[in-house]
């Protein structure tokens, strides 16, 4: 008997930080959590009602209460043919409905950041008691220790060890070593061309005979490690660039020790600067395209700025994936932004010299518990079977430091907002007015993303001056970034912008569109991407020749 569960593509997919790191809330935060709850006395009262007259109706067989459809919890049939476990089924989620409907109220009588606490802390305490969670409580895995006569235990023994020791406590999402970077990911080949302690430049080989002029650099975030746009052949967004005709360029961060703890906002811009200048003389372009994903949307814009201040061209187009340049509107990651909680994760990275990617992903692992914790408590422990073997989850566990002086300026982003004021913050010695960035823009968001909401990401293009287009997937954070054309399942919408439309009715006049936004956006840079020449016989250049093959060196750093 086999354990069914989440899709891992969909189960990896917001696991990591990606722009907004934090910390798991304090003993504090989860007090104010639960006393927002509790004190909501009369919504309180209603819902233990509803709730007494709900568990009625289920203990004399005349509920309708049912697992919402791809609750993976209660698939085994045994929830829904055995009466007993039926009705525990039933309690519990007519607990968890009842739970629900006062986070509702609280949602609608508190601040946002309190009510968003108040959901995270219910949504763990809810998730945690879930049935599934034990044995006895779990059909498919009782059936399964039967017919391995308990030896699913044992392997559960052994993992759970296992990750105790090295996994601070938490249940693996993958197989250690079951992937190699350079064997089974990263695999499209380039050179790097360039390096310097803050990272590697990849330059990947054409796969057509002509490319256009103008060529195109990839910013991914300074948070994790770059691969999950170079996953697998077929899954690849740079590979898919490079299909398109497109001179495709990629900055491969170092991963940070306490050595580089100062790097901060304008260590990185700085860099990607210097990259812009490395491409420019490689290609004998006068300027180039960018994308940045995530946060590296960010330390783009902050490049940009510093660009549009100095009259300076060298970067004709830009595009934002699934980048916050506006952290104001309400959103789960709300749940991390209580001023106490971000002055702990301050003191917390400060000491250390960097905050660790174990602990920026628990963080945001426990915002969706069911499938990112309990799915693989069952799987691992009480099934006993080993974790997936699949590349997003081996990117997920394949996290990277963040320095210091980075994070903290990533939080006073996060808490007080500056970015959407001009002179709320400065870089590389001059104040952000994201309004004088007045370059093409793609902006691209994800209908399912809770890191980036997609309403959020859409503000870019009211931020910006210049002429915009925006693409919304429909998938989530990671999964919107990891989404070849192909796939049956990928759909976007697009739409006329229009400055002062809300984002509610941009989508109310867009189209949707079967396919991957990843097509879009190659449609809108080539646009923009000047004349076809032949493709270039070799890589580098006199001035910044190959220094070794893809994926490069600093993608393989250890933790």
């Amino acid at each position: 008997m086999s354990h069914t569960t989440v899709d891992p593509s969909e189960v990896a997919e917001d696991a990591v930080a990606s722009g907004e790191p934090v910390a798991l809330p304090s003993l504090g935060g989860v007090v104010d959590g639960l006393a927002a709850t509790a004190l909501r006395g009369t919504a309180v009262a209603r819902a233990a009602v509803s709730l007494s007259a709900e568990n009625l109706r289920i203990a004399l067989g005349r509920s309708d209460v049912a697992p919402e459809r791809g609750d993976w919890r209660f698939r085994d049939e045994t929830w829904s043919t055995n009466p007993a476990y039926k009705r525990v089924a039933q309690w519990y989620l007519a607990w968890c409905k009842a739970v629900e409907t006062v986070l509702d109220d609280v949602e609608a009588t508190t601040d946002r950041h309190r009510a968003e606490r108040a959901k995270f802390v219910m949504n763990v305490m809810t998730s945690a008691v879930a049935p599934t969670n034990s044995l006895l409580g779990n059909p498919a895995a009782l059936k399964k220790t039967f017919e391995a006569g308990g030896a699913n235990l044992v392997r559960g023994a052994e993992h759970f060890v296992a990750d105790l020791r090295h996994n601070g406590g938490m249940p693996s999402t993958a197989k250690p070593g079951a992937l190699k970077v350079g064997e089974d990911l990263a695999l499209t080949p380039g050179a790097v061309i360039d390096k310097d302690e803050h990272a590697e430049v990849l330059q990947y080989t054409p796969t057509t005979d002509e490319v256009y002029e103008r060529p195109v650099i990839v910013v991914p975030p300074p948070i994790g490690r770059y691969y999950f746009l170079d996953l697998r052949p077929g899954r690849s967004f740079v590979e898919y660039a490079v299909s398109r005709g497109l001179q495709t360029f990629l900055v491969s961060w170092r991963n940070p020790s306490t050595e580089q703890s100062g790097w901060d906002i304008d260590t990185y811009a700085q860099r990607i600067l210097d990259v812009v200048d490395v491409v420019r003389e490689t290609t004998g372009s006068p300027d180039v395209n960018v994308i940045g994903f995530c946060a590296g949307g960010i330390l783009q814009a902050a490049v940009l700025n510093k660009l549009a201040a100095l009259g300076d061209d060298r970067i004709h187009s830009s595009a934002y994936a699934v980048t916050l340049l506006d952290f104001g509107q309400s959103a789960p990651i709300g749940a991390f932004s209580s001023a106490r909680l971000l002055s702990l994760a301050r003191w917390n990275s400060g000491r250390a010299g960097v905050i660790s990617a174990r602990a920026m992903g628990n963080a945001f692992t426990w915002m969706r518990p069911n499938d990112l914790v309990w799915n693989y408590w069952v799987n691992n422990y009480l099934m006993g079977e080993d974790p997936p073997v699949f590349d997003i989850l081996s990117w997920n566990a394949d996290g990277t430091n963040l320095p210091a002086a980075l994070h903290k300026q990533f939080l006073d982003i996060f808490e007080h907002n500056p970015l959407p004021e001009p002179g709320g913050l400065e870089a590389l010695g001059v104040p952000i007015d994201l309004a004088t960035i007045k370059v093409p823009a793609f902006v691209a968001g994800a209908v399912n993303d809770h890191l980036t909401p997609w309403k959020s990401t859409y503000r870019t293009t009211q931020l910006l001056s210049g002429e915009c287009t925006f693409a919304l997937s429909n998938a989530g954070h990671i999964a919107s970034l990891v989404n070849p054309p192909g796939n049956p399942k990928a759909s976007y919408f697009t739409g006329p912008i229009d400055r002062d439309q809300s984002p509610a009715e941009w989508l109310e006049g867009a189209e949707r569109q079967t396919g991957s936004w990843w097509e879009h956006w190659a449609e809108w840079v080539s646009e923009r991407s000047g004349q076809k020449a032949a493709a270039p016989a070799e890589l580098g250049s006199s001035r910044f020749p190959v220094q070794g093959a893809a994926p490069g060196t600093y993608v393989r750093q250890p933790n």
